[in-house]
């Protein structure tokens, strides 16, 4: 069974004619880091979006892990976006109110499947939120401050073990290095697929960043997906 499957897919925005996603036919198999590179408006976050659930195409259909999720209604996609996927956004989202162990838990709040995953390792949630704190090196004096006394660093620790817990089948990352320096970003990269590595997870890494796409195992040109692109570089002008 392949990790992502789809099938003729037509995505545009209904208030706009300027976009168009359109792949025909696309298979990615398990054990996958992928790396997906296109230049600014070529529709990542939008492949992204798709792939989560959070918007359907017009057309087509998408299989994920062998369930159709264009067959599903909004509150099961949600469901099993919660169940399945481990999202890490570009700015963090950190919620401030939250302590770092109820940010790092939060996502087994919403997944019985992510709790029932955590609770074999450890035996709360809150045991083991500290085990991936420990595990991430996030120091036990910087649990206890609020999210937004910790450094950048230490919050893309955070991030990374609030979108581990449970260990999801597929990650997500969406330019989650866009705000850092180089030596951050390396560090940040080395870490996630660190991790992915360890619980045989899944990696969607979506970047500017061409220099970190040698440290992938496939790597995906949205471009050269986008069936709708390619068809309009040979329109003669």
């Amino acid at each position: 069974m392949n990790l992502i499957e789809l099938k003729k897919i037509q995505f545009k925005y209904v208030n706009s004619q300027a976009f168009t996603l359109k792949i025909n036919q696309f298979e990615l198999k398990k054990n996958t880091q992928a790396f997906i590179e296109g230049p600014s408006g070529c529709g990542k976050t939008t492949f992204l979006n798709l792939l989560t659930g959070l918007i359907k195409p017009q057309q087509g259909n998408i299989h994920l892990l062998g369930t159709d999720i264009t067959t599903l209604s909004q509150i099961e996609c949600d469901r099993f976006r919660a169940d399945h996927f481990g999202i890490i956004f570009q700015l963090f989202n950190l919620i401030p109110y939250l302590s770092v162990i109820e940010n790092i838990i939060l996502p087994c709040t919403f997944s019985n499947k992510k709790a029932k995953r955590a609770l074999q390792n450890e035996s709360s949630l809150t045991a083991e939120a500290y085990r991936l704190c420990n595990e991430l090196d996030i120091d036990d004096t910087l649990i206890k401050k609020p999210i937004q006394e910790l450094s950048i660093g230490q919050q893309q620790r955070v991030a990374i073990a609030r979108a581990i817990i449970g260990q999801p089948d597929i990650l997500i990352a969406d330019e989650p290095t866009s705000a850092l320096d180089n030596e951050r970003r390396d560090q940040f990269i080395q870490l996630l697929l660190q991790e992915a590595n360890k619980y045989n997870m899944n990696l969607l890494f979506v970047s500017h960043a061409m220099s970190i796409k040698s440290k992938f195992n496939t790597i995906l040109n949205l471009n050269e997906l986008n069936d709708y692109y390619k068809d309009t570089q040979n329109v003669p002008i």
